[in-house]
């Protein structure tokens, strides 16, 4: 396992190809020159050592040099122990609703990066809790299976988007179902579905299956996003708006409904909390997680990581010798090898 420390020096890159189109541009510059003045022939007898071939070489040890002084500046790390570690938590797991209703922006910017911004931020007030992600409209996917890595939570997170599912609607039981997958730890007592959504379920037997959610230890909370009011759903091509949704020639108003969040919330040992203020369900969930019972469960990690940048200063600056002490002139036991043919 590995580690990048600086990743921002691979920038650092763009220097290699500027190198090279340098290299070619004196090249033919110099090439062009000398034809201005002397013929070809004569001047490989007046030069009867230059070698295309090994200014080329020369190029290419700089080049390689280099490249291995930039890897240093990233500085790799390598993870030389994997051991077990003991942690305290519960099992959270977030049901994101992804359908197009949640592009409304009845607030702003629209329900469902609003939705976003709420799961960030409760998955940062987390300690060693697990975390997972399940995304859904008018069918539910695993985002990202239960993990302790965070970063990767939020990173998965900002990638969910209506176009990740193939049906749209809102089947909020599909999203139950589908968590209960999630929590692959028996001994685990406190265990947490987080429902956001605006609402609009398009299914009948949501409440029967939230009540068996409550039976097998699963408390499912529910936030809401969006306003009664409602509001259109945008129609957007590369950021620009080209309309809105119509159904019937008519424009598709949106509300959120409340009822069926709170609903579900109560059928299954819950709560319905009003999402439209980021820190009212972030508070809600943090106290919530914080008096709950944590459970002890095991996972593994690499562990001593050490840098590994002098390995790649070594290299860099032998090729960067070889380069120094290499001669762009052919020489004479490869004159006479002729290997590559520069008679």
């Amino acid at each position: 396992m590995y580690q990048i420390e600086e990743p921002i020096y691979f920038y650092f890159f763009a220097i290699v190809p500027v190198i090279i189109v340098v290299f070619l541009l004196a090249f033919w510059w110099k090439k062009r020159t000398q034809k201005k003045f002397t013929d070809v022939a004569l001047l490989k007898k007046l030069a009867p050592n230059t070698s295309v071939f090994k200014s080329v070489l020369k190029l290419s040890f700089f080049c390689i040099g280099l490249s291995f002084l930039i890897i240093s500046l990233v500085n790799p790390k390598m993870g030389t122990k994997l051991k077990t570690v003991k942690r305290e938590g519960v099992d959270v797991v977030f049901a994101l609703d992804v359908s197009k209703s949640m592009l409304a922006e009845d607030i702003a910017p629209n329900r469902l990066e609003k939705a976003k911004q709420i799961i960030s931020k409760i998955i940062d007030k987390l300690g060693s809790d697990r975390v997972g992600i399940i995304i859904y409209a008018g069918n539910a996917y695993p985002l990202l299976p239960i993990t302790t890595d965070h970063a990767a939570a939020k990173m998965f997170l900002q990638n969910a988007a209506p176009d990740m599912v193939s049906s749209q609607g809102t089947a909020i039981n599909q999203a139950l179902n589908l968590a209960k997958t999630y929590y692959n730890d028996d001994e685990q007592t406190n265990r947490f579905l987080i429902i956001i959504s605006d609402g609009e379920d398009h299914q009948d037997e949501t409440k029967n299956v939230a009540q068996n959610m409550s039976k097998e230890g699963i408390k499912v909370y529910s936030v809401g996003v969006g306003t009664e009011k409602g509001s259109p759903i945008p129609m957007k091509v590369n950021g620009s708006l080209i309309g809105y949704k119509k159904h019937k020639g008519e424009t598709v108003i949106t509300r959120r409904n409340a009822t069926v969040l709170e609903t579900v919330a109560n059928a299954a040992s819950g709560r319905y909390i009003d999402g439209n203020k980021t820190e009212t369900p972030v508070k809600f969930i943090e106290e919530l997680i914080t008096n709950a019972q944590k459970n002890e469960f095991e996972t593994k990690q690499f562990s001593d990581y050490k840098d590994q940048f002098q390995w790649f200063i070594g290299f860099g600056l032998l090729f960067l010798l070889i380069d120094i002490f290499f001669l762009d002139k052919k020489t004479k036991w490869i004159k006479k090898i002729d290997l590559f043919n520069e008679h």
